[in-house]
């Protein structure tokens, strides 16, 4: 597949894509013999677990370096494992801290609800 098709189905630009190639994420697109980018069904796995890590906030040196171990074989599995479970304690705090500003929006959308229900009440009674 080429690059135009991967980035269209993936939503991501080509200049990222080739980012991403630079920076160790996706090391092993092939090309073509006029050196056009040629992703492989693997190539597009890395790109879907690579764009699913950066959505949630995995940074570019974090998803480099799982990908290296990733490439030097089974020796570097539980190094990948602890990468992967200290990264999702740390989304689990982002959650939990998201989800304390969330109560608290909904806790002042309520009052301004409940505020603005007495002024109109009171209103409707003058």
């Amino acid at each position: 597949m080429k690059i135009s098709e991967v980035s269209k189905k993936y939503d991501i630009s080509p200049d990222t894509l080739r980012y991403y190639e630079k920076m160790g994420l996706l090391p092993n697109v092939k090309k073509n013999s006029s050196g056009i980018r040629d992703y492989s069904e693997a190539d597009l796995g890395w790109v879907e677990f690579i764009k699913c890590m950066r959505g949630a906030g995995l940074s570019i040196e974090v998803l480099a370096r799982y990908i290296e171990l990733f490439n030097l074989g089974d020796s570097t599995r539980e190094e990948r494992k602890n990468i992967l479970i200290k990264e999702r304690e740390k989304l689990i705090e982002k959650r939990d801290a998201i989800q304390q500003t969330i109560d608290r929006l909904d806790y002042k959308i309520e009052r301004y609800d409940n505020t603005l229900l007495k002024k109109e009440q009171k209103l409707l009674r003058s």
